[in-house]
């Protein structure tokens, strides 16, 4: 008998391969023998894919420290972990759209005369959320580089995986929680903004039990990263104005908002 993934030749008797670890398939595919797949594959605690989720929350430090040290087999690897989030985002961006387009109004977050702008932004944003998660993390590296200056237990490219496991997790728990929310008729812009700050205390935890800081500690290096952050952010604003100065959208802007203050003034007379 030989292996079906490696072609090794195996021992009737084989259960699994001792040359690839695949496992020995005797009997034909069903919907009884593909259910109990999918169970173990997923619902098993024993699994690679559940124990990753769990232990992000009890001990990401064990998870993203061990991978960093080299311990590959025992959870699953960030690349991986990070293509199931952004197909889990993509799926959850379409069940919106399609079921729940409501959700997906966010009309009461902008200042008035700029909806259709704003509007053009979310869509923008949607199209290309799998580009937007995978740039958010390269920064967010650099800048916790930066931030924790004097700390050299991490490089550049393993913080890299820190924030492909955090944006990974983050991602997929977000997706469950925004389309339940949906079900119930809460905003997308809502639990975005509830979920801000949870995500950036996530974040913290992470990062202090990697480092192993005191809780002073932590909130000190935080308070640096947003200063680190900020000072991007005001850089990003200035090259996305100057974009949109030499593009015109910024005149399509200024005009939308003077034509929205002409209607609110005439709107009272």
């Amino acid at each position: 008998m030989n292996c079906k993934n490696c072609h090794t030749k195996l021992p009737e008797q084989s259960d699994f391969c001792n040359s690839c670890g695949g496992k020995v398939i005797r009997n034909r595919l069903t919907f009884r023998n593909l259910f109990e797949h999918i169970s173990e594959t997923f619902f098993n605690y024993d699994n690679k894919l559940l124990r990753t989720f769990i232990d992000m929350f009890k001990q990401p430090e064990v998870v993203i420290g061990g991978y960093i040290e080299g311990v590959r087999k025992r959870y699953v690897n960030p690349i991986s972990y990070f293509g199931l989030a952004i197909t889990l985002t993509g799926l959850y961006l379409l069940i919106l759209n399609k079921f729940f387009p409501e959700s997906l109004d966010f009309s009461n977050f902008v200042v008035e005369g700029q909806e259709e702008f704003q509007q053009k932004n979310v869509s923008f944003i949607q199209e290309y959320m799998s580009i937007f998660m995978m740039l958010y993390i390269p920064i967010y590296a650099l800048i916790a580089r930066i931030s924790f200056i004097g700390l050299n237990k991490f490089n550049y490219t393993e913080l890299i995986v820190v924030f492909l496991y955090w944006q990974s997790q983050t991602s997929l728990i977000s997706a469950i929680v925004i389309i339940i929310a949906a079900m119930f008729g809460i905003a997308n812009g809502v639990m975005s903004m509830l979920f801000l700050p949870l995500m950036i205390l996530y974040a913290a935890f992470i990062l202090k039990r990697l480092y192993q800081l005191s809780f002073a500690q932590i909130a000190l290096r935080t308070l640096l990263f947003f200063a680190v952050l900020g000072i991007a952010m005001v850089i990003i604003i200035i090259i996305v104005i100057a974009i949109m100065l030499i593009t015109g959208d910024m005149q399509e802007m200024i005009e939308a908002q003077r034509a929205a203050l002409e209607a609110a003034e005439q709107a009272k007379d």
